[in-house]
C-alpha cells in the first residue's frame, strides 16, 4: 500500500461522495494528469497548453463517443493541492457517467488512488507537514462548527509554526552542547548554561499549555458527554426534552419511569453537547429499575460535564444528602447544579452548593438558556476555539507528553550539573518526539500508512 503512494504515476479517484447528484468530481493526479486528460478531451483549447488554475469546458470522449459534456480544474505542480499535476473533472452526478469516466483512464493505465494517497502525495512532496495532513481528514469528518475551526487553524499550520519554533531552538542549543563535546579538553563553554535553563523553561510551559488542550480538544471534536443525574421525578426527561426541543424521552408523574439511559445530540454556539438521560438515582429494590441506576452510574464516569438536577419544592437536608454523594462520585469532572421546578417554589442558592448554580423550569422553558451559556462556558473557558492552537489528536498528544517528560529530565540533569553529552541525548530525544507530530523526522512507514488509510479515497 505505502509503496504504491510514493511512487509519482498518475492515478485518479472519485472525490465526490458515493451516488447520485448533480455533479460529480474526478481527481487525477501525476505528473502525466494533465496529457492523460488532454488525450481524451474535446474543447476550445487544447489541454496541454492550458496554464495553471484555469478551467475548460468540454467533452470526454471514448473512441469517438461522448461521454459527458465537463469543465476541467487544472493544477500545474508544485502550484497544486499534491504539487504534482492535479486535474479535476467536473461531470453530471449520474453513477454511470462517473463509472464510465473512471474506467475510461484505468483502461488507458492510470491508477486508482489508494485512501489519502492525494494528501500523503501532499506530505512527500513538502505541500503539507503530517500534522496539517491529519486536520485534512479531520476537517472532513468535523461535525460541528467548533471542531471544523479547530481543524482548519490547525490545516493552515498554526500548531506546526508553534512545533517549529520550539524546535528550532532546541536545535540551536543541541548544536552549542555537541559542539563542546569536540572541544572537551579545551574546556570550552559555548552554551550558556543560564540561556539554555530559560529556554527550557518557556518550553516547558509551551508543552504543559499545548498537552492541557488535548482534553477540551479531544471532547470538541468527539463531542461532549454530559450526564443529566438526579434523583427520580426531578424533571431530567422533562429537561432533556426541552435541550433538545423534541419529545426525546417519556415523561411522566410516576417515579422511575426512565430505566435505560436516553442520549441525543445538539449543537449549541458551535459545540456539539451529547446529553445523557438517566435513570433516578435512588435505592429500589425493582430489578430492571437497578440496572438503570447502575447504567446511570456508568455514565457519570464516562461524562465530561454532570447536570445534577433537583426538585426545588424538597427539603434542604434531603439535597444536602444526595448533592453531597454525587459530588463525591463525580469528582474531578465539571459539574452544573440545576434547582427545578423554581416557579413552583423560588428558592436561595444552599449554602452547601459549592459548584455553578441556576434556577429552572424545565416545564416551562425557564432558565434553560443561561444553562447552554453556563455550559459552552465549562468547555471553552477563556480558550479563543479557532484562534489558539488546540490539540484534538491523540497521537500528537502522547508524542507532546512523552517530550515534556524529556525537557522535565533535561532541566533536572541542568541543575545536578550532568556533563554535556547526557544533556544532548536528552535533547535530541525530545527532539524526536515533537518531529513525530509534524513529520520533521523519519516516521515508519507503518505509522504512516495507518494514519492515511483513515482517509476517504479521494482524499
Amino acid at each position: 500500500y505505502l509503496c504504491k503512494m510514493i511512487t509519482n504515476d498518475t492515478i485518479i479517484a472519485i472525490a465526490t461522495a458515493p451516488g447520485m447528484g448533480a455533479i460529480a468530481v474526478l481527481r487525477l493526479s501525476g505528473n502525466d494528469a494533465i496529457n492523460q486528460v488532454a488525450q481524451v478531451f474535446r474543447g476550445k483549447t487544447p489541454l496541454e497548453k492550458a496554464p495553471g488554475y484555469s478551467l475548460h469546458y468540454g467533452s470526454i470522449m471514448d473512441e469517438g463517443n461522448t461521454l459527458d459534456e465537463v469543465v476541467l480544474s487544472v493544477f500545474r505542480g508544485p502550484k497544486s493541492y499534491t504539487g504534482e499535476n492535479v486535474v479535476e473533472i467536473s461531470c453530471h452526478g449520474s453513477i454511470y457517467i462517473q463509472q464510465a469516466i473512471l474506467q475510461l483512464f484505468l483502461k488507458r493505465g492510470v491508477r486508482l488512488a489508494e485512501p489519502g494517497e492525494f494528501s500523503m502525495r501532499s506530505f512527500f512532496n513538502g505541500k503539507m507537514d503530517l500534522s496539517q495532513a491529519e486536520a485534512v481528514a479531520d476537517l472532513i469528518h468535523s461535525e460541528s462548527a467548533a471542531s471544523a475551526k479547530i481543524a482548519l487553524q490547525q490545516m493552515r499550520g498554526g500548531f506546526s509554526k508553534e512545533l517549529a519554533s520550539l524546535r528550532d531552538q532546541l536545535i540551536y542549543f543541541a548544536s552549542l552542547i555537541e559542539l563542546e563535546l569536540d572541544f572537551a579538553e579545551e574546556d570550552v563553554e559555548f552554551a550558556n548554561r543560564e540561556q539554555l535553563e530559560e529556554l527550557l523553561q518557556e518550553i516547558e510551559n509551551v508543552l504543559i499549555r499545548l498537552s492541557s488542550s488535548f482534553a477540551i480538544g479531544n471532547a470538541i471534536k468527539n463531542g461532549i458527554p454530559v450526564s443529566i443525574v438526579g434523583a427520580p421525578n426531578a424533571g431530567k426527561s422533562t429537561l432533556l426534552n426541552a435541550l433538545l426541543q423534541d419529545e426525546r424521552a417519556i415523561v411522566s408523574e410516576i417515579a422511575g419511569t426512565t430505566r435505560d439511559t436516553i442520549e441525543d445530540e445538539i449543537e449549541i454556539d458551535g459545540l456539539r453537547f451529547r446529553f445523557i438521560d438517566t435513570a433516578g438515582l435512588r435505592q429500589t429494590d425493582d430489578v430492571v429499575e437497578s440496572i438503570g441506576i447502575r447504567k446511570a452510574y456508568e455514565k457519570i464516569q464516562q461524562a465530561e460535564i454532570v447536570l445534577y438536577l433537583y426538585d426545588a419544592t424538597r427539603k434542604a437536608e434531603e439535597i444536602e444528602a444526595e448533592y453531597l454523594d454525587i459530588s463525591q462520585k463525580t469528582e474531578g469532572k465539571k459539574m452544573l447544579v440545576l434547582a427545578n421546578k423554581s416557579d413552583l417554589n423560588p428558592p436561595s442558592k444552599p449554602s452547601f452548593i459549592r459548584h455553578a448554580y441556576h434556577q429552572i423550569s424545565a416545564a416551562h422553558n425557564q432558565g434553560l438558556d443561561e444553562v447552554q451559556k453556563a455550559l459552552v462556558n465549562l468547555v471553552k473557558g477563556d480558550k479563543n476555539i479557532g484562534q489558539e492552537v488546540i490539540v484534538t489528536n491523540a497521537r500528537h498528544y502522547q508524542n507532546l507528553h512523552l517530550s515534556l517528560q524529556t525537557i522535565l529530565r533535561v532541566k533536572e540533569n541542568l541543575a545536578m550539573g550532568v556533563t554535556g553529552d547526557f544533556l544532548a541525548l536528552d535533547v535530541r530525544e525530545a527532539l524526536r518526539y515533537l518531529g513525530n507530530i509534524t513529520g520533521a523526522i523519519e516516521i515508519d512507514r507503518d505509522i504512516l500508512g495507518t494514519i492515511f488509510g483513515k482517509f476517504c479515497i479521494g482524499k
